[in-house]
């Protein structure tokens, strides 16, 4: 899926603002479920945590892949959108930070899930990750830069390499109940701390 196909339907025609509502409201619920239990969470699941039938999702997204990436993309813009908000809303630039960490936590679940399903189509997959790459490395490289610029943190961390270091603490955490990566991302973060 496009990002110019999400806004126009048919024919290049803009789709109806309903129907943009839907389509959001589906891939809200379904990363919330893939988040919860898996990408290989019954439709039935995701259809009824968005109030809507299982034929409606299938209308939307034929696949289950084509489901999951769309997900994907929709974390990505999310995650992407989410950092400059909270920078204007959030008390300090660290805890903007923070909270910024929690919404990747959760898009790094669906990722790794994604990165099962699209085991046979690399070219796809290498793809979307570079996307991911292009919109969230900045993202994160602006907050760090903010919460160091307030003396919060440390300075000489890299945007990509604290991503990589917080996406290896989410590998396999969906399938351990004994591992909770949320929580080792939360001391790594708050590692970042400059000492008082």
């Amino acid at each position: 899926m496009k990002d110019a196909d999400q806004a126009a339907g048919p024919a290049g025609r803009p789709r109806r603002a309903d129907a943009r509502r839907n389509e959001e409201a589906l891939l809200e619920a379904a990363a919330a479920v893939f988040v919860e239990s898996g990408v290989e969470a019954p439709v039935r699941d995701i259809a009824a945590r968005a109030g809507v039938g299982t034929a409606t999702i299938y209308r939307h997204f034929p696949t289950r892949a084509d489901l999951i990436i769309a997900v994907y993309r929709h974390q990505v813009e999310a995650c992407a959108q989410a950092g400059p908000a909270l920078l204007a809303t959030a008390p300090t630039p660290y805890a903007a930070l923070g909270k910024w960490i929690s919404l990747f936590v959760d898009f790094l679940v669906t990722k790794h899930g994604l990165a099962a399903v699209l085991r046979s189509d690399d070219a796809g997959f290498d793809a979307l990750h570079a996307h991911f790459l292009d919109r969230l490395v900045p993202v994160c490289t602006h907050l760090l830069d903010a919460a160091a610029g307030s003396g919060e943190i440390r300075s000489d961390l890299q945007a990509y390499e604290f991503m990589r270091g917080v996406g290896n603490l989410c590998i396999g955490a969906e399938n351990d109940s004994r591992y909770d990566a949320r929580r080792l991302v939360e001391v790594l973060v708050a590692g970042l701390r400059r000492p008082d």
